[in-house]
């Protein structure tokens, strides 16, 4: 075990055993299990159970990656005893109809291994459903907003993404023992990490110089790599009118970077340094993001500009500390053009 990043596994994993990991084949337990390991508020270990999640109850599904690795806002966290599924994402219909499209974080406990013994006779231990009898159906439906808000109020939302730092531990930036967690479960191969360690370390670098060292300690202005800052004071609007299904291609990265300001947004929106790697890739249209829930504040927001998903299109962490979270870029129309 890494001490620090990885906590001590839970009863009924111990010799010969592994949890799960990118790869193996999981049912989603029935509602009723899984609502009787919830505590009161519909979590585990902070994290909730969302009403969105139901409707998989019963599904097979394989494990993409585990969930030791995520971010939040440049911060990398860890989080215990989860995972994500393939293509499982959320479709916010008890969230207001949210368009993020978040992948779901599920809590091994809440799922039950298809094959329990691997061909070299390693058994695959999910952590055990611990029985904790203090929340219901009702209180997996109420907790889509949060407790204690006061007749009046603006109505905030809560979900996996809102409370995903109450849900794991921040990882320091100075430690590096996430990689080796990420390589022994398979969530990267090693040379993934050697390829890719500097640039993280130095994105990381540049994140906190920006808000903490003087101008003179900055590389670059503080920019992140690979450079996708522009030189305008007010950007572009463009639209080309897409809908989903339109074939589009990405812009080479010169072009996006004239329709950028210096701190690489156009009209308010970052074009991030994970974008790169999909220049001048031909993609489809998945879907038009007009409205969703701000992870941040849990406030429900009517996006004042047009923002374009792509199909097969998501963050690779390769430059934010290899996460694996996989959240879907969000493009402005000026950085596409159809194909």
């Amino acid at each position: 075990m890494v001490a620090g990043i990885v906590r001590p596994r839970r009863a009924g994993r111990s010799g010969t055993t592994r949890p799960l990991r990118a790869g193996d084949v999981v049912e989603v337990r029935p509602a009723e299990e899984i609502i009787a390991t919830l505590e009161q508020g519909a979590t585990v270990d902070g994290l909730p159970f969302q009403p969105e999640m139901l409707a998989h109850c019963g599904s097979r599904f394989t494990v993409t990656s585990r969930a030791d690795t995520t971010c939040f806002y440049g911060s990398l966290l860890h989080m215990d005893d989860t995972v994500h599924l393939t293509g499982v994402r959320c479709d916010g219909s008890a969230h207001n109809g949210c368009e993020a499209g978040c992948l779901l974080f599920w809590k091994e406990e809440w799922l039950r291994p298809v094959q329990e013994v691997d061909d070299d006779g390693t058994r695959i231990a999910a952590a055990a459903p611990a029985q904790r009898r203090g929340a219901t159906l009702a209180d997996v439906e109420r907790a889509v907003h949060p407790p204690g808000a006061a007749a009046g109020d603006e109505q905030l939302w809560s979900c996996q993404a809102t409370q995903v730092r109450a849900a794991s531990r921040r990882i320091p930036h100075w430690d590096l023992r996430h990689y080796i967690v990420d390589v022994r479960n398979r969530n990267v191969r090693a040379r993934t990490v050697l390829r890719y360690l500097l640039p993280s370390l130095l994105n990381t670098y540049q994140g906190i110089s920006r808000t903490k060292f003087p101008r003179w300690l900055r590389l670059w202005g503080g920019a992140s790599i690979p450079f996708v800052h522009g030189r305008l004071t007010k950007t572009p609007r463009i639209e080309l009118g897409l809908e989903a299904g339109d074939q589009v291609r990405v812009k080479s990265r010169p072009d996006i970077r004239e329709t950028l300001d210096t701190t690489g947004r156009n009209r308010g929106l970052t074009f991030d340094t994970e974008m790169v790697p999909y220049c001048g890739q031909a993609r489809r249209v998945e879907r038009i993001v007009t409205k969703l829930i701000d992870d941040w504040t849990g406030r429900f927001m009517h996006l004042p500009g047009r923002c374009v998903v792509l199909d097969d299109v998501v963050c690779t962490g390769r430059y934010h500390g290899l996460c694996q979270r996989q959240l879907q870029p969000y493009w402005r129309e000026a950085w596409l053009q159809r194909d």
